[in-house]
């Protein structure tokens, strides 16, 4: 199926709605921890930890945001998820570009939705990237190397474990120019 998918840069006023996707971004991940682990916990209201530095996505008075992007991803107008972007290197140290987060509501996965969301990313945010996966995401595993692999303005692609310590999984590195 073909969808009309889009990705734009958060508005301010939107930053609630990313916070409350993160909610369904979390629930997602938590499907991924032992039933012993004490993350991926609600609170008393029934939620579950706020994303730290959110807020550092959006500009506020004195400070820009040059090194961070929050984006929000639609298909046919209607919102269908969001990815974070920043340099914040999972080696340690800095990268031009990382994806730090990025989440696709369940109706829309597999269906060329998250694909045709991480070329519009890429075609707007070009230069040298890094996307870490945690090792317990078995989907996210699988995405990666297929999206990267098949995007013809993907190169130098190198793909390198975590170090355990910063990282625990794999962390693809690689240039991207507009093809």
């Amino acid at each position: 199926m073909i969808y009309d998918v889009s990705v734009q840069p958060a508005e301010s006023e939107e930053q609630a709605l990313v916070a409350g996707l993160f909610q369904f971004y979390t629930y997602h991940f938590s499907q991924f921890e032992p039933p012993s682990s004490p993350r991926f916990e609600v609170d008393a209201r029934g939620q579950f930890e706020a994303y730290p530095d959110l807020a550092s996505y959006w500009p506020s008075p004195g400070r820009a945001t040059a090194d961070r992007w929050a984006l929000v991803i639609r298909v046919g107008g209607r919102v269908a998820g969001f990815a974070l972007l920043n340099q914040l290197s999972h080696r340690g140290g800095a990268v031009e570009r990382n994806m730090a987060e990025m989440f696709v509501l369940a109706k829309y996965r597999r269906a060329g939705v998250a694909s045709a969301a991480v070329v519009q990313i890429f075609d707007a945010h070009p230069g040298q990237w890094e996307v870490a996966i945690a090792q317990r995401n078995a989907p996210a595993i699988a995405f990666w190397p297929r999206v990267l692999a098949n995007e013809p303005g993907v190169h130098q692609l190198r793909e390198q474990a975590g170090d355990g310590i910063h990282w625990t999984g794999p962390i693809w590195s690689f240039r991207y120019q507009r093809p």
